[in-house]
């Protein structure tokens, strides 16, 4: 067996190994939030879902950890120490200020949310702080490519979420026990980061990197990424806003399948990163990620096609019956919606910041284009056509647009070796 042929089977299973443990991750999710909804009701529910709505917002910060860091590792992997150095750093004091600031918020959290329990709003700081360290750890493993230890802090992510929640709402069923469950098996996953870290590693060029800079990156990438998720869930806040509450409803059955098929390929993008963003780089890696996605989301519509009330069950079962036939479609816009995904890592890992303007422009466009429909066809069609014109500039951005140059880091005139 050649030596490529022995590196591709052992990306292979390294894939495989990320996908299982995400999907994991997502079913675990999943899961705890439905056995929260049957055992705490559905006040203690509205006000735990509320909770997890302002969670993922805050958790952009992480993905904008990981992925400056991934991208600064696998740009300049001869400084690794150095590195991780920073991006640990930034990691740790971005997690305190933003625990800080969320604690300080908890009065008004609790007031706008009508939590009714100054507690359960503090929990959103208690938590945030573990996602967002999480963040930077996994940013270093993914650059490293260390995929074993990255698929257990994924793993990790999930697992903890259902130990610790369950064990809490055994004894209280409220909202309370459930975010702290959460906000408990948080930390998990930065453990498992801790241990994988600690191991001794060398290097041969001591790299001063500014921790500005990487600050900055942060920054951008955060507010990229934020961007996207506002783009990927505006719809359903604007179904509730145009539509009647039947057929917001009916719109919200689809936008599971979105999701689904959105989340399918993460593990795609994860691994595919690292390599974007090596110094170098050409764009196969791109174009193979693209095409694995759109083999996902085929298979996703395909099957709502061919089996149209199997994917009605999925949707919610019989209630959705109206949207049936409309599946295919949400299939399609979750298949676009991973493939832009997979184009803005793209354009985070070359740092092409002006792709970013075209996601925003894009939820601008949906924001106004809404009002003018009054259907879940009109809306689900709107928001493909959206979705597609925007791909098609992304893609633009990807074959023509040129990476920013990387940023000046200082050089010591030795080589030193560093263990930690």
């Amino acid at each position: 067996m050649s030596e490529t042929a022995g590196g591709f089977r052992a990306l292979l299973r390294s894939g495989a190994a990320l996908a299982v443990a995400m999907a994991v991750m997502n079913v675990a999710t999943y899961g705890y939030t439905v056995l929260v909804a049957h055992l705490v009701g559905p006040s203690d529910f509205g006000a735990f879902s509320a909770i997890m709505g302002v969670l993922l917002v805050v958790n952009v910060l992480s993905l904008g950890l990981q992925a400056t860091g991934a991208r600064r590792i696998s740009a300049s992997p001869e400084s690794v120490v150095a590195v991780e150095r920073v991006v640990l750093g930034v990691s740790y004091r971005s997690a305190l200020v933003l625990a800080l600031v969320l604690l300080a918020l908890a009065p008004v959290m609790n007031a706008v949310l009508r939590l009714e329990s100054l507690p359960t709003a503090a929990l959103v700081a208690l938590t945030a702080a573990p996602l967002t360290i999480m963040g930077g750890q996994a940013g270093v493993l993914q650059g490293e490519r260390r995929w074993a230890p990255l698929s257990l802090v994924y793993l990790a992510q999930g697992v903890g979420r259902v130990a610790a929640g369950v064990g809490f709402l055994l004894v209280w069923r409220t909202e309370f026990a459930a975010v702290l469950g959460v906000a408990i098996g948080a930390w998990l996953p930065v453990v498992i980061g801790y241990v994988a870290l600690r191991r001794p590693r060398s290097t041969t060029t001591a790299t001063q990197v500014s921790a500005g800079e990487l600050i900055r990156e942060v920054a951008g990438s955060s507010q990229a990424l934020l961007a996207f998720f506002a783009l990927s869930n505006a719809d359903i806040l604007l179904a509730r806003a145009v539509l009647d509450d039947h057929t917001a409803g009916l719109y919200a059955g689809g936008l599971i399948l979105v999701k689904a098929i959105l989340f399918l390929p993460q593990f795609v993008a994860v691994i595919a990163f690292p390599s974007m963003a090596t110094r170098g780089a050409d764009s196969s890696t791109l174009v193979k990620a693209l095409v694995v996605a759109l083999a996902l989301g085929l298979c996703g519509m395909g099957g709502t096609l061919l089996l149209p009330d199997l994917a009605l069950v999925f949707v919610g079962g019989e209630d959705f019956e109206e949207v049936k036939d409309l599946l295919w479609l949400f299939a399609l816009v979750g298949t676009l919606l991973s493939m832009v995904q997979l184009l803005l890592y793209s354009a985070l890992a070359r740092q092409q910041w002006r792709a970013i303007l075209a996601i925003w422009a894009t939820l601008v466009a949906l924001l106004c284009s809404a009002p003018f429909v009054h259907s879940v066809e009109a809306l689900v069609s709107l928001v493909l056509g959206l979705d597609a014109a925007l791909f098609t500039v992304l893609i633009a951005v990807a074959i023509f647009g040129r990476p920013a140059a990387p940023p000046v880091e200082e050089r010591a005139p030795e080589s030193v070796d560093e263990t930690r």
